[in-house]
């Protein structure tokens, strides 16, 4: 599996950013797709993640109510919209694979065998 994140840039705080996940390669059963950001001096953390089949979404409790993780099926998309941004946002947004996640797996990094190159999103206060 190949993925490619790109729509990171420069937003005001309060502004709203979409960025995309160009998905490629081998499907396997029940695997989700997730949002990971990792900021300057601090761990990876999971932001969002969404199952292909069946749609189910889970969030991290920081975007609960700011963020959209969405896909589109017949173009291998996946979508984080983001929206009331603020500086702690700021950091480099990863999409990665899940070949097979329960729900209890989505928000672990350990459980994505596939990451794309990350694209950066810097808000600004």
């Amino acid at each position: 599996v190949q993925l490619q994140a790109s729509g990171g840039g420069l937003v005001q705080a309060g502004g709203s950013l979409r960025i995309s996940c160009a998905c490629s390669g081998s499907s396997y059963n029940n695997y989700a797709v997730g949002w990971f950001r990792q900021a300057p001096g601090r761990e990876r953390e999971f932001v969002a993640a969404i199952k292909w089949f069946g749609g189910s979404k889970s969030y991290a409790d920081s975007v609960k109510g700011r963020f959209a993780i969405s896909k589109d099926s017949a173009k291998n998309m996946v979508y984080l919209q983001m929206n009331s941004l603020n500086a702690e946002d700021t950091a480099v947004y990863y999409c990665a694979v899940c070949p097979s996640c329960i729900s209890s797996s989505l928000s672990t990094p350990d459980f994505y065998s596939a990451w794309g190159q990350g694209t950066l999103v810097t808000v600004s206060s």
